[in-house]
Parts: structure tokens; C-alpha cells; sequence
């Protein structure tokens, strides 16, 4: 679960949840590669494997839920392999693109987000580097097999890191207040003109505005609130072209 601190209150987006919004972003895309829907699939299931997780997520003593990237790493390698599993028996060229999502989390997506690491991570170096490893050596022969050019595979992953980005943007950062500086993504600018709603340029999507859907959970600071118990908001998000 990605986890934002309110103040007074944590804001709580499942995995499952910020996948698909994730989802919707790729849906909604305006340019469309020939294996776009594969890509779709890929941002919608990415983080499939954390719904066991999310059965019972892990609220610490001090009552502070835990964020995606303090969970025991161990579980976060099972539960990763047994999502591409899945997720490659329905679209193998999907199945790829989350196992190369997998693999980067512990690579910096490939050079591409320096920042991103699991905070336990050198804990279990050697799992790491054995599941990194294991998920790289397939990729010449998933690759052959699916018949997709390597300039192809490369540029649809980073698609999937931008609509997973895309996603952990409205979930992360406080998009319920003005004044947050503008960020850039991927090639994309970012800026916050009301609660939740961002202009982006270049505008990706087809209409302006893009209209989407968050769905959190706001647990108080004060007691020992349950993420599941605690009901779940749907709150609209909007992406807008510059000048509208």
C-alpha cells in the first residue's frame, strides 16, 4: 500500500487500487503502439501480486501504516514472481513488461528513477540479485518467442513505468492543496492548478479534460485504525491541456 501523510490523518491507496489507475491511464492513451492493449494489460496487473499481501496490511505498534517500499522484501520477491506468472499466462508480452517492471524496481528502473529502491532491500542482497538475474536470463528467449523488436520492448516499458509513475504522482504527492511545484516526469510536465486536477505537457490523452478515479482509504493518526475496515473514497482526478 502507498502511503501519504496528511497531518492529522494517513492517506492509504492499495497496490490493487493504484494499478488500476494505472490501467486507465494506458486505456486512455492517445498514441497507440500495434501491442498497445498487451501494454494496457501490463499497467493494469503490474501489481497484482500484492493483493495477498493487502488481505492484511501491516499497520505498525505506533499505528502508522507500512508504505510499499518497507515491506520484507522476501514476501515482495514471492509474491512478484507469482504475478508475472500470472499475468504472462494470459499475454505473454505483458507478462514480460511486468517481469522487467519487477526486476528494475530493484534496478532503479533501469536507470530511469535513481530514486526508487525498497528500504530493505540490502537485507536480502543475494534473493535480490538471484530474482534480478533469474528474470533477466529469460528475456532473450521471451522476447524471440513473442517476436517483438528490442527498441519496441524498451520503449513500452518505459510506458508502463510512466502510467505506473502517472499513478503513484496522485497518489504520493498532495494533490488536495495548491501550491506544489511543478514536476517532470518522463519527459512530461506536471503542475497542480486545483485539488486534483494537473495540466500536463505534452497533453498524451485523447479529450481534454481526462477524467479518472483514485480510490483511498484516510485512516486518523489518533487510535489503531484498520486500512480494510476503514471505508474507501473515490475521488475524481482530471488531467488537463495547457491552455484549456
Amino acid at each position: 500500500m502507498i502511503v501519504r501523510d496528511r497531518g492529522d490523518s494517513w492517506q492509504v491507496v492499495l497496490q490493487i487500487d493504484h494499478e488500476d489507475l494505472s490501467g486507465a491511464f494506458a486505456r486512455a492513451w492517445a498514441d497507440k503502439a500495434p501491442r498497445h492493449d498487451s501494454v494496457a494489460i501490463a499497467a493494469a496487473r503490474h501489481d497484482d501480486g500484492w493483493a495477498v499481501w493487502e488481505r492484511s496490511p501491516v499497520v505498525a505498534d505506533d499505528g502508522t501504516p507500512v508504505n510499499f517500499l518497507d515491506v520484507d522484501v522476501r514476501s515482495h520477491l514471492a509474491f512478484y514472481r507469482a504475478c508475472i506468472a500470472a499475468v504472462d499466462e494470459q499475454d505473454p508480452y505483458a507478462g514480460l513488461l511486468v517481469s522487467m517492471h519487477g526486476a528494475g524496481i530493484y534496478r532503479q528502473r533501469y536507470g530511469r528513477d535513481t530514486a526508487l529502491g525498497l528500504s530493505r532491500a540490502a537485507e536480502e542482497q543475494e534473493l535480490v540479485d538471484a530474482f534480478v538475474a533469474e528474470q533477466e536470463r529469460a528475456y532473450d528467449e521471451r522476447v524471440a518467442s513473442i517476436g517483438v523488436a528490442e527498441d519496441d520492448r524498451w520503449r513500452d516499458y518505459e510506458l508502463l513505468q510512466l502510467y505506473d509513475r502517472l499513478s503513484l504522482y496522485f497518489c504520493m504527492r498532495d494533490c488536495e492543496n495548491g501550491g506544489a511545484e511543478p514536476a517532470e516526469l518522463q519527459g512530461y510536465t506536471l503542475e497542480l492548478v486545483a485539488p486534483w486536477r494537473v495540466r500536463i505537457d505534452p497533453f498524451p490523452f485523447g479529450e481534454s479534460p481526462a477524467r479518472f478515479e483514485l480510490v483511498r482509504h484516510v485512516l486518523p493518526k489518533h487510535g489503531h485504525a484498520e486500512v480494510l475496515e476503514t471505508p474507501a473514497e473515490r475521488v475524481a482526478v482530471a488531467l488537463e491541456r495547457r491552455g484549456d
